[in-house]
């Protein structure tokens, strides 16, 4: 990927990486959104394209929340990434770059859109009304706060045991939890949420509709990237990124942890369904396209 400029929004960034917090305890609530995960073994693999943390409990091995200088830490980022090759050197700066030209372009083509928050931690972390979480729930949204989180440390440790593209398949998780902010933004989350409360046995099947429609936007916000310049993605590129979406599909998970293909527990989509939506969202460059709730 090569971005139209090497300009940095820190704004947009809360880093707590950068000091001690209190304990961990409890799980993420059900409300957060994620790209998935189905136990313990599964979430190796699948959390580096995002788990969803309503499934995984918070460690409880002294691992602490970061709270540090947020001020400090995103000054620190913005002085060390000046050029495009730095971006592409430094995961701090790539992913938040990556974020910046995901809302620029949601601004452009959503009415009304605001700007999520993107937050850096380590360890563990507190937040505002999804719960605690630790690395282990993988990036996540929390509509309650409007926040996206990240742990970079434990993206890089995934990367390096799976060999998933990494540049690629970060820019993939960022847009793809931006979908799920779009999802907050437009009443479709809660929407859906109740639905689940209301009819509990379709509570996954509304799940993997969820997670598609992320996947779609995801695509869709790649298309738009690409084509108003923000982003340049070669074909290499989106063919690594179908990659990535076929390795956390729930029964590519399911058989890599050698466990039986079972449709009724998806919660996140076949490898098919996600390469499906994520190339409909970027062959079309249309939200309106990626309606899985049809």
């Amino acid at each position: 990927m090569q971005f139209d400029d090497s300009n940095l929004d820190t704004s947009q960034l809360e880093d707590r990486r950068g000091g001690g917090g209190g304990g961990m305890g409890g799980m993420v609530g059900a409300g957060a959104g994620g790209l998935g995960i189905i136990g313990v073994i599964i979430a190796i693999i699948y959390m580096f394209m995002g788990g969803d943390p309503s499934t995984v409990m918070v460690g409880t091995d002294g691992t602490t929340t970061t709270s540090g200088s947020s001020s400090q830490t995103t000054q620190d980022i913005a002085a060390t990434c000046k050029t495009q090759q730095d971006i592409m050197n430094n995961d701090a700066c790539f992913v938040l770059k990556t974020f910046n030209e995901t809302n620029e372009v949601w601004q452009q083509n959503l009415q009304g859109y605001t700007n999520p928050k993107l937050v850096y931690y380590s360890g563990g972390t507190q937040t505002g009304g999804c719960g605690s979480a630790s690395s282990n729930a993988g990036p996540f949204y929390c509509p309650a706060d409007q926040k996206v989180y990240i742990d970079l440390n434990f993206l890089n440790q995934l990367q390096k045991q799976y060999g998933l593209p990494g540049r690629n398949a970060q820019a993939y998780i960022v847009a793809h939890e931006v979908g799920h902010h779009i999802q907050q933004q437009t009443g479709i989350e809660a929407k859906v949420r109740k639905l689940q409360q209301q009819n509990p046995s379709q509570a996954n099947a509304l799940s993997v509709k969820m997670e598609l429609q992320a996947d779609c936007l995801a695509g869709v916000w790649a298309r738009k990237a690409n084509d108003n310049g923000n982003v340049r993605i070669t074909q290499d590129e989106y063919n690594q990124a179908l990659v990535a979406a076929a390795a956390v599909g729930d029964d590519a998970i399911m058989s890599s942890a050698g466990m039986r293909v079972n449709q009724e527990k998806f919660t996140h989509g076949s490898s098919a369904q996600r390469q499906q939506w994520f190339t409909t969202g970027f062959s079309t460059g249309d939200a309106n396209k990626c309606n899985t709730f049809g």
